[in-house]
């Protein structure tokens, strides 16, 4: 047991967050999930960097004070975060006084001892990227990270002496080798920052009002880089809160920051330094993980070309998400996001490898011996050979996850499971009850069923809903994992004798070509002539209560849905209304599926009189928004009795 204190980049709540960033969040949870299974004392820090002069631009657009624009996007993120079950252990923002207040304290005494000076800045400044550039670092003329224009700005500021510090931290980096990874960050932080020579770092400004007063000079804004590369330690108390048993002595130095390769830079020249000023020691790896990025590029908020993961897991799933950030991608390396790959991932893997070892497992399980799983006898060849391999992916999942080759360690896993398939087809179940073996049947069918409780045990730190599920299906009432990964995954702990609960397969088979076709079937937007400004809109005429109170609005649940044959716009819905079913037809066959509805609660209007569609007859409305391009129906919020009252 040791202590793993791990963090992501605190995100930047300009807009909402994009897959890119929930990629990097995904992986920590990942590491973090792992290494408490390991029984490791860990630590997971994520949060949002709140301050600067976009922030303050973007606010002053939406009419807003900056502190109301970014709480509502924070909100997201948070709302994001619990929706992918991402388990961090503190979540700090740089407006929260905490963290102001310990900043001030740390720029104060780096002033005190001389690091921090008053100058004076001219150069040139990148407000979307909130960095400085020189000249010779241009590319183009512009931004070199983001290849957008740059503006000369010039005003009094204090700087921080990054260069005074330059050859210790080169000295550090030549003596930990791992320090900086993968090598190829490293090396380009050597020869493009290190060996051309530090430049002194601008750490305050007074452009802008939107960032942490410094604390003896009340026109000055500290700069975003002193401020947000604080966070890893003032969310740890310092300078506060520093003696044994505080966080701050419990956790630092951080083990991993784990961060996108375009702040690399920041991470690995800037914070150390600040770090070694104030005589404390360096995080022990920086790594600066790869872009998901789309066929055209890198995903950009600004560009406006991102892909939206609440989307994607309303669509297909939480863990079939968490899956494909983990494994599509090599730690390090870019990978490119499609929803064709993410749909082969899942089929492939999810459906075909573990979904059907589960099912297929199970079913013989019911056929062959009643639902109980007999107790092993004799292992032969075929057994011992699964069983070393089981021992290997363990040790292989430990070796790919301490080198943070995340991806590697969901293929072992699933090289596993691939073995446990072909262990099936070579041990031939159907033949040995064909024969009436019972004993050699009852060896294999608990050797099938205890290499899925392995690889559950496994898939635990990279997975948050199904290795439950998978448990339940194998009729355990008690958490495998509870011992730790190590412990869990020692070959023969399933409980013979115990009956299986087979339930639904775990990754229906998506057909991918119905989906694009479905995709492609949209219509695109009718391109329009310009318009001439819109008169006012006429407010609608007013009702009294006793007006409205003559619609009855009735909590529904859909039983059936079908479409209706040559209308493109109509589904057939088969509804339960309290104590009655009833036949809508309703208007949303181009936003939802049938097989969506089925389940699903609505809200209809209940006494609208009955009429005819296209020939078919629907008693009722459904309630949805409408939003041009969008519709999304109107759903209670808790699971209501059928007929429930709306009002």
């Amino acid at each position: 047991m040791g202590k793993y204190y791990v963090t992501t980049p605190i995100y930047y709540p300009s807009d909402n967050l994009h897959i890119g960033h929930a990629y990097t969040t995904v992986v920590a949870d990942a590491l973090a999930r792992y290494h408490r299974l390991l029984g490791d004392d860990v630590y997971f820090l994520t949060g949002t960097d709140e301050h600067g002069q976009k922030i303050q631009r973007r606010a002053e657009e939406a009419g807003k004070t900056p502190q109301a624009f970014v709480d509502e996007i924070v909100d997201n993120i948070k709302a994001l975060w619990k929706l992918l079950e991402i388990s961090n252990d503190d979540f700090i923002r740089t407006t929260e006084s905490r963290h102001a207040e310990r900043v001030q304290k740390i720029f104060q005494r780096l002033y005190d001892q001389g690091d921090i000076y008053k100058s004076e800045y001219e150069g040139l400044y990148c407000t979307p990227c909130e960095a400085f550039w020189l000249e010779r670092q241009l590319v183009d003329g512009k931004c070199p990270d983001c290849g957008r224009p740059v503006e000369k700005v010039r005003e009094e500021s204090y700087f921080f002496r990054l260069s005074k510090y330059a050859d210790r931290l080169m000295a550090h980096i030549e003596a930990n080798p791992d320090f900086i990874q993968p090598v190829s960050r490293k090396n380009e932080m050597i020869n493009n920052f290190l060996r051309p020579g530090l430049e002194d770092l601008c750490v305050s400004r007074t452009t802008f009002s939107w960032g942490i007063p410094v604390p003896f000079d009340q026109k000055h804004v500290i700069y975003v880089w002193l401020d947000a590369l604080s966070n890893y330690i003032t969310a740890l108390g310092y300078p506060d809160e520093t003696d044994a048993g505080s966080l701050f002595a419990r956790f630092w130095p951080a083990d991993l920051h784990l961060v996108g390769k375009e702040i690399v830079r920041f991470h690995t020249i800037i914070w150390p330094i600040i770090l070694m000023a104030l005589d404390l020691p360096l995080p022990k790896q920086v790594f600066g993980h790869g872009w998901l990025v789309l066929d055209g590029g890198k995903m950009s908020k600004s560009k406006g070309n991102v892909i939206d993961p609440v989307v994607l897991v309303e669509k297909y799933g939480l863990d079939a998400i968490r899956y494909y950030l983990l494994r599509e991608v090599p730690f390090g390396a870019d990978g490119v996001y499609s929803e064709e790959a993410l749909v082969l991932r899942i089929n492939t893997d999810l459906a075909n490898d573990l979904g059907n070892l589960l099912h297929r497992s199970l079913s013989m399980v019911e056929k062959f011996a009643g639902g109980v799983v007999p107790a092993p006898g004799t292992y032969g060849p075929l057994e011992e050979a699964l069983m070393t391999e089981a021992n290997h992916t363990l040790e292989k999942v430990q070796n790919h996850m301490d080198k943070l080759e995340i991806s590697d360690a969901l293929a072992a896993i699933f090289a596993l499971i691939g073995r446990a398939n072909k262990y099936i087809d070579e041990a031939a179940p159907w033949s040995l009850n064909k024969q009436g073996n019972r004993e050699r049947l009852g060896t294999v069918l608990y050797t099938m069923v205890e290499v899925i409780r392995l690889s559950a045990v496994l898939l635990t730190p990279f997975l948050v809903e199904t290795p439950a599920r998978i448990f339940a299906q194998l009729g355990l009432d008690t958490d495998p994992t509870a011992q730790g990964l190590v412990a869990g995954s020692k070959w023969g702990q399933y409980p013979a004798g115990t009956k299986v609960r087979k339930g639904e397969p775990l990754f229906p088979r998506i057909d991918w070509e119905k989906e694009s076709c479905a995709e492609k079937e949209k219509p695109a937007p009718v391109p329009q002539p310009p318009q001439k400004a819109t008169p006012p809109a006429v407010e609608p005429e007013q009702i009294t209560i006793e007006e409205f109170a003559k619609i009855h609005l009735r909590v529904a649940t859909v039983l059936a849905a079908e479409k209706i044959e040559g209308a493109d716009k109509l589904l057939r819905l088969q509804v339960r209304l309290g104590n009655e079913e009833r036949q809508i037809v309703a208007g949303i066959a181009r936003y939802y599926r049938p097989e969506e509805l089925v389940g699903k609660q609505i809200v209809v209007v209940a006494n609208l009189k009955p009429a005819k569609l296209r020939g078919v007859l629907s008693q009722g409305m459904i309630l949805a928004a409408d939003d041009g391009d969008k519709l999304a129906l109107v759903v209670p919020e808790k699971t209501m009795a059928d007929g429930a009252e709306v009002r």
